[in-house]
Formats: structure tokens, sequence, C-alpha cells
């Protein structure tokens, strides 16, 4: 069987490094990369061929490129996209709805489908306030759609973009002899937590910088209160995900977009699990409320229903088996403890 030719752009990204190797270690595909930055040393040699420079302008560059699959990674994150708006939905739209019109170019034409595999988050919710997000529970993929973030507004959009890409674009599905459409699939992540990257300052990343400050023995001051409670994801499960919904038959997908979830956790199950780990850690509270209330504003727990029914998705890793078997004794390591 013939290798797959896969674009992952924001491949020098917590995910994209994760996903380069998730690919090369299932094996079957020839691989190309797109980022700002210079790819690491840990993917260099896995990359055919790499693409250095802002996304928006290198599009054009790939219209030769005949790909089976684009894994749309690069993005503005929350935190950053609050603070520069304007460049944020200039890469985060304007980028996804290039590689879109790409996508759907290669596809009509080659009579093909690509699939676009695109990650979306759990900041595409708006909670309205702290107890509707108590009662709220298990938050469904149709439910508070209502951002509260650029983040979150640009990864809805996205998802609505890619839906009528993939369905009715140019209204070509009502024609007598209808083309090939672009394949998009969508996966809501929660807060992703990688044992062999160190966190990059995203909204969600206060567990993560609690356990590598108390690993370090440096005291670190967490910028959301105890009680705040989203979910969470081991890198792993994320990567799995990606390659598994990627893998679906079209005809066995029953939704574009798919909530996933593995555990929920509070800042102070975060802050006992370190205690626990580490004795003598020092950890404070002290909410920063605007980034206090950007999660207030992500769901708690989200139902994965959808997913686990349509392809089977199941978490590898649960709070205890993140903890014990992945994150802490990798971080554990690094720091020499």
């Amino acid at each position: 069987m013939a290798e797959k030719l896969v674009l992952v752009t924001g491949a020098c990204g917590e995910i994209g490094q994760a996903l380069v190797q998730g690919l090369a270690k299932q094996g079957g595909y020839r691989i190309v990369t797109a980022d700002l930055s210079p790819l690491p040393e840990n993917i260099k040699a896995i990359s055919e061929e790499h693409a250095q420079g802002d996304l928006v302008y290198k599009i054009k560059t790939f219209y030769d490129y005949d790909f089976d699959i684009i894994f749309h990674l690069a993005a503005s994150l929350s935190s950053k996209a609050e603070v520069s708006s304007e460049d944020a939905h200039r890469i985060n739209v304007e980028g996804t709805m290039q590689l879109l019109m790409l996508a759907a170019y290669r596809s009509e034409k080659y009579h093909k489908s690509v699939k676009f595999m695109f990650p979306s988050s759990i900041a595409t919710y708006g909670m309205p306030d702290l107890e509707t997000k108590k009662l709220a529970g298990c938050v469904k993929e149709e439910e508070y759609n209502l951002p509260h973030t650029m983040y979150g507004c640009n990864k809805l959009y996205c998802e609505k973009l890619g839906t009528y890409y993939s369905k009715y674009y140019g209204q070509k599905h009502l024609d007598e002899h209808p083309p090939h459409m672009l394949d998009f699939r969508s996966i809501r992540f929660p807060g992703l937590i990688s044992a062999f990257t160190l966190p990059s300052g995203g909204t969600s990343d206060y567990g993560p910088e609690m356990l590598h400050a108390a690993a370090q023995g440096m005291p670190y001051s967490c910028f959301v209160r105890a009680d705040t409670k989203i979910s969470f994801m081991a890198m792993p499960d994320a990567i799995k995900s990606l390659l598994m919904l990627a893998d679906v038959p079209r005809q066995k997908l029953n939704h574009q977009v798919y909530n996933i979830a593995a555990f929920s956790l509070t800042a102070g199950e975060f802050c006992d699990r370190a205690l626990r780990a580490f004795p003598g850690a020092q950890i404070a509270f002290e909410p920063n409320p605007r980034r206090q209330g950007i999660v207030d504003s992500w769901p708690e727990d989200v139902d994965d229903s959808l997913a686990r029914s349509d392809w089977g998705w199941k978490p590898d890793y649960d709070a205890d088996a993140f903890f014990d078997d992945y994150f802490l004794p990798e971080i554990k390591k690094r720091y020499g403890k």
C-alpha cells in the first residue's frame, strides 16, 4: 500500500511534535511539516520537508502537493489571542480558511476527498456563570456554544467553516453530479498535558506548571482559584484520538465535531497531587482576574458519548494513570528526583 502524504501545521508545538512522532511510529505516512519556527531536533529527521514561516503566506506553495490528510494544528492560543486579537483572527481563521480552500480544490479536481483534521477546544464553550457551570455537568457538543474568548470564537467559527466546505461549498451538493468534497473532522480537546515538553503558558497550563515547579523545588503562584475545575487529558490520548478519528471510514461518522474526555480535576486537586509527590512544595493561589474568567467560562467536563459510539473512543489514562504511570515518572526523571 502506498504511503499517505500528510501535512502537519504547527508541527513545533506540544501537540505537533507528539503527532509527528505518533505518525512516524504508526508508519505508512510521508510527513510534510509547517511552522513559524525551525523543527526541533527530535522530529527533524522524521519530516520529509519543512515549510518555515507564516502559514497564511505559505499555503500557495502547497497547491502542488497531493496531500491525503491535513492535520491543521497551527493556532494562536487563548491568552495570546486576547492580547493580540486581530493577529489571532488572521492566524486562526484566515489560515484555516485558506487551507480549507486548498483541500476543497484538490478534493474536487482530483476526485478524492482530502481529510482535514482540525483540533478544536473546550474554549468553544461559554458558561454564563459559575452556578450554571456547576449544574451543567458533562456538556454536549451543541450546548453553550457562546465562547468568551477570541480563540474560542475562532475555533467555533472554523468548525462551522469546515462543515460548510465539506458539505455545502458553493451549494455544489445540489448539483446533479456533486463533486468530491473535503472530509472535515474535528475534535474538541480539553486541557492537554505532555510529560515531554514544557508548558507553553496556555490558560489551562496551571496544572503542569504547578507540578514542574514543585519538582524543581520552586515556589508557584497559581493564577486560578483552588476550586477551579475543567477537564484534562494526557498528550498520548490526544494523539491516539487524532489517529483513531483519521482512520475511521467516513460512512461510520454521524458528526463532524466530537468532544473527547479523560478526567476532570480542580486546581486544588492538582496541588494535592503535587504535595503528595513532592512534599514541601510551595504552592499559593493568587487568581488573575482575566485568566480566571477565561477558565470559569469553560465547562467542568464534557460529554463524549458521540465519540465513544461513532468511533470507539476511550482514553487510556484516567487521573491516577496520568499521574502515576505517565506524568510524574517523567518529570522526576527530568529533574533528577
